[in-house]
C-alpha cells in the first residue's frame, strides 16, 4: 500500500480485492459509451481486476471497513428501518440513498420534532413529503441518505436515541366509511334543477376508498335537515356530509340544521380559501361536515384537507382547523396541480 490520507489508501489493484472503492470510476469506450464502470462504495472482487486494468487503473483509492464502521448503503438501510413505521416500506437505491414508499393508500403522518432531532445529528439527511396529506400505495413519501461513505455505528445509536423508539414516518390507513349525504336546497328538492353536488362528493369519497351509501334531498328547512342527519346516523352511517346552504343568508338553514340534530359543533368557518363557510361537528362519534358550494367547483378545497384526516381516524379539533390558515390559500391556478402545490401544506 502507498500513501494514507483520512483513512484512504492508494492500493495496487491486485491487492485491492475485498476493499471498497472511494470514488466513481469512469469507463470510456470511444464511440460506444462513457459512464461509470464502478461506483463509489463498490467492493472489489477478483473478477473486477481485468476490467480495472483495461480502464488504465493500476492503483485505486480504497479502504477496508474497520470495527464499528458501516458502508453508507448499509447505514442508510438501517436508518430507513428506524425512520419508517406502519404502512411504509424501504426501497433501496445506491450511494447511501434509501426511499420509503407507502404500503397502502392512507394519510401520511410525520413526527416533525423527531425529524428535526434526527437531521440535527449531522451526517444524515432525511426528507419527507408534507404530513397529513393523502398518499397512494407505492408513492414515495420519504428519502434519506447517509452523507459520508463510511459512518460509525455510534451514529446509528445516536439516531435511535433521538427517535426514542418511535418512527418518524407512517401511513395511517383510510377506513372504508359508509357515508350518508344530505343535500339541502328547495330548488333541488322540488326538481327545478339537477343536483350537481352529489356526483362530486361521491367521486371524492370513492377516491379515498369510501362510499356514499345514501343521499337524502331536503328543502331549505332546519328541522328537515336535522331529521335527515339523525336518520342517516341511526342507519349506521360512519360519516355524514351536508351539502349546500352554508352561507349566512337568512334562507340558508344547513348550519342551524346540523345544530338542531344535536351535533356538537367543532368549528363553523375555516381559514381556508376555497372553503371558508365549512362546518365540522360530531353527532356522538360520527363526524358531520357542512360543505360549502366551493367543494363542487374547485378540485382542491377544504374537503380535501379535512376528509382524509377523518377517514384516517384522527379527531379533528378546532385548533387543527385554525392551523389550516397557514397554507390554506389556493392560488387558483389555471391548471390545478393539487396535491403537488402549497395548498394545505402549512398546518
Amino acid at each position: 500500500m502507498q500513501g494514507h490520507e483520512h483513512g484512504l489508501s492508494i492500493v495496487p489493484v491486485h491487492e485491492a480485492v475485498g476493499m471498497m472503492l472511494c470514488h466513481d470510476m469512469t469507463r470510456i469506450i470511444p464511440g460506444v459509451e462513457k459512464g461509470p464502470g464502478f461506483r463509489k462504495g463498490h467492493i472489489i472482487a477478483p473478477a473486477d481486476i481485468p476490467l480495472l486494468l483495461q480502464m488504465g487503473k493500476e492503483h485505486v483509492y480504497a479502504l477496508r471497513l474497520g470495527a464499528g464502521q458501516l458502508h453508507e448503503d448499509d447505514a442508510a438501510m438501517r436508518l430507513a428501518r428506524l425512520v419508517g413505521g406502519a404502512g411504509v416500506a424501504p426501497e433501496a437505491r445506491c450511494e447511501g440513498r434509501v426511499n420509503l414508499v407507502a404500503g397502502h393508500d392512507g394519510l401520511l403522518h410525520v413526527d416533525v420534532p423527531a425529524l428535526g432531532r434526527l437531521n440535527g445529528l449531522g451526517e444524515l439527511a432525511v426528507s419527507t413529503l408534507h404530513g397529513l396529506c393523502a398518499v397512494r400505495a407505492g408513492q414515495m413519501v420519504a428519502g434519506m441518505r447517509v452523507i459520508p461513505l463510511i459512518v460509525h455505528e455510534q451514529l446509528l445509536r445516536e439516531a435511535e436515541r433521538a427517535l426514542e423508539g418511535a418512527p418518524v414516518v407512517s401511513v395511517l390507513p383510510f377506513r372504508r366509511a359508509r357515508v350518508g349525504m344530505v343535500t339541502t336546497g328547495s330548488e333541488v328538492f322540488h326538481g327545478r334543477i339537477r343536483d350537481k353536488f352529489g356526483p362530486v362528493v361521491r367521486r371524492k369519497f370513492a377516491d379515498l376508498g369510501s362510499e356514499v351509501v345514501r343521499q337524502v334531498l331536503v328543502a331549505d328547512d332546519r328541522d328537515a335537515t336535522a331529521r335527515a342527519i339523525r336518520e342517516l346516523v341511526d342507519e349506521g352511517a360512519d360519516m355524514v356530509v351536508v351539502t349546500g346552504g352554508m352561507s349566512v343568508d337568512p334562507d340558508d338553514q344547513t348550519p342551524a340544521g346540523i345544530r338542531a340534530a344535536g351535533a356538537r359543533v367543532v368549528a363553523y368557518g375555516a381559514p381556508v380559501l376555497p372553503g371558508s363557510m365549512f362546518m365540522l361537528a360530531y353527532l356522538g362519534e360520527v363526524p358531520v361536515m357542512g360543505l360549502p358550494g366551493c367543494v363542487m367547483y374547485h378540485r382542491a378545497s377544504i374537503f380535501d384537507l379535512v376528509a382524509p384526516r377523518l377517514l384516517a381516524g384522527l379527531a379533528v379539533t378546532r385548533e387543527d382547523i385554525t392551523a389550516l390558515g397557514h397554507g390554506g390559500l389556493c392560488l387558483g391556478c389555471q391548471e390545478c396541480r393539487y396535491p403537488a402545490c402549497p395548498f394545505g401544506k402549512g398546518a
